[in-house]
């Protein structure tokens, strides 16, 4: 059985995760991709976003029990 998530290992994926969308987004906005290449990076985009939202359900259970940790607004609009 594999362990769970630690709190930071869920808050570099996030982090992670929203620098990568922002990268996919830009992209997809910047370059001139014909239909079926713009479908499949669309189609990376939304698993991007999934994963995102995936992890923070996973954040918002860890900061619940760990009130040291960050809220999700703060942690995504703080500059690190």
């Amino acid at each position: 059985m594999p362990e769970p998530l630690s709190s930071n290992a869920v808050l570099y994926a996030i982090l992670s995760l929203n620098s990568e969308i922002a990268l996919q987004k830009e992209y997809l906005d910047s370059s001139g991709l014909s239909g079926e290449d713009k479908e499949n990076e669309e189609g990376i985009l939304d698993d991007l976003e999934q994963a995102f939202m995936e992890f923070v359900d996973l954040y918002k259970h860890h900061a619940h029990k760990d009130k040291e940790l960050p809220s999700i607004e703060e942690l995504l609009n703080s500059e690190l």
